[in-house]
């Protein structure tokens, strides 16, 4: 086990590829036992593919894909504009507004980040706003997307931890607006200190804001059709993502009439290498996970924690520590394979509800890709936007302190959490 920690630690300096990076380092454990047959790592990476619930993943990946090149992702800009852009700081709030709405569109925190960061980040620049301000706020908002459902770290988490994906749906959505709150709080703020200008000269009518509601209804209601629809067995959460698929190609085609046949291919292209990307993760994951499992790491790592404290609210706040710098240093996807079958166990044995950890473990591990040195959205906006990351960084603080605190908030409140899934679902 040695080996193979020090191998994947030098293969991630050398910045291999993450899959390639767990694979390697994962195979060569099975190398230097020859009790263990080659055949396991083999049997385990194909084994992982055949599961019914990720067919939710590579559905969903599809179907905001497809939003994203149908017209709905400028309907809702424009809706988070009437409904926000008459504060102060008014593009700031827009891009944390539409990161909400876009939460049950996209499901991706980078997909958001770096569409934000092409069509509002100029914008902001040009109002001069700094650009580390812009890149700052339009990274961490999307934050939000990964919390709302339907997304897709969510998706991976009920997969691994045979969590219910659809109670982890419900669960995120108190959460995600709390953060929408809190970083707006902070956005206010900052927009007073260095007075940054409304994007509108006046609050949107009441007229107003229903009429756009109604342009965009096709967008708002679709996270409420799914959540509704797995709560009441019309279909499973796989069976929601092949949904959401038929329904973004319906609204993009007939409805709004943008969905052409060449911006579906375009579609088609970036959802297959988004979904390549993923599954080369998963299946080399499971190796590692086999590993994990042979050399009893959660039991150890349990016995370890169980000397530092036995309370389940202080063991929740050492865990979220550790995550914290496991997201800094890689993705989500990768952590929440990884680390799902490490810490969940280990959760549920001190009394923690599985539900309600996801959504601490998710939010945590989703917020390392916006910090550095390995941060996947910061150097996607930075580079969008040309933005030295030093900028990024010292603007970021503020909008990090924010989260951290609403995640210490609902560790000591799990009821934010669990409050909503356990009315729709049952406890």
């Amino acid at each position: 086990m040695v080996l193979v920690s020090i191998v994947f630690f030098v293969l991630l300096l050398l910045n291999m590829p993450l899959a390639f990076t767990i694979g390697i380092s994962s195979i060569l454990f099975f190398v230097g036992n020859p009790d263990l047959p080659l055949t396991i790592p083999v049997t385990n990476m194909v084994a992982s593919t055949q599961s019914f619930p990720l067919l939710a993943v590579p559905f969903f990946v599809m179907a905001g894909n497809l939003m994203n090149v149908c017209g709905i992702t400028e309907r809702l800009m424009q809706y988070a504009s009437v409904l926000s852009g008459h504060m102060k700081g008014g593009l700031a709030h827009v891009s944390i507004v539409l990161s909400t709405l876009m939460g049950g569109i996209s499901g991706s925190a980078a997909s958001d980040a770096a569409m934000e960061s092409r069509i509002l980040g100029p914008t902001m620049i040009k109002k001069n706003y700094s650009k580390g301000y812009t890149a700052a706020v339009i990274g961490l908002s999307s934050l939000i997307v990964a919390t709302i459902p339907p997304g897709i770290g969510l998706i991976l988490f009920g997969y691994v931890g045979e969590v219910s994906i659809g109670k982890l749906f419900v669960a995120g959505i108190i959460p995600g607006l709390l953060m929408a709150v809190f970083m707006m709080i902070v956005a206010s703020i900052i927009a007073y200190r260095r007075d940054y200008q409304p994007e509108r000269e006046k609050r949107a009518t009441v007229k107003e804001i229903l009429q756009s509601t109604k342009d965009n209804i096709y967008a708002l209601i679709f996270p409420v059709i799914l959540i509704v629809g797995i709560r009441f067995g019309v279909f499973t959460p796989s069976e929601a993502g092949a949904f959401a698929v038929v329904y973004a190609f319906v609204i993009g085609k007939f409805v709004y009439r943008e969905l052409t046949w060449e911006k579906f291919f375009e579609a088609l292209y970036q959802t297959a290498i988004d979904n390549g990307i993923i599954m080369l993760i998963i299946i080399c994951s499971s190796i590692f996970g086999y590993v994990i499992i042979v050399n009893r790491a959660p039991q150890a790592i349990a016995l370890f924690l169980a000397k530092i404290t036995t309370n389940p609210t202080l063991l929740l706040l050492i865990i979220l520590g550790f995550l914290f710098i496991a997201g800094m240093f890689m993705e989500p996807t990768v952590n929440t394979l990884l680390l799902t079958p490490i810490f969940l166990p280990i959760a549920k044995a001190a009394g923690v509800d599985p539900v309600h950890f996801g959504i601490l473990m998710m939010t945590m591990i989703t917020m390392g890709s916006m910090t550095p040195p390995v941060g996947v959205v910061l150097y996607t906006v930075c580079s969008l936007l040309e933005c030295p990351t030093d900028e990024y960084i010292k603007e970021s603080i503020p909008f990090v302190l924010s989260v951290i605190f609403l995640l210490i908030l609902l560790t000591f409140v799990p009821q934010l959490v669990l409050f909503l899934p356990n009315l729709v679902f049952g406890t």
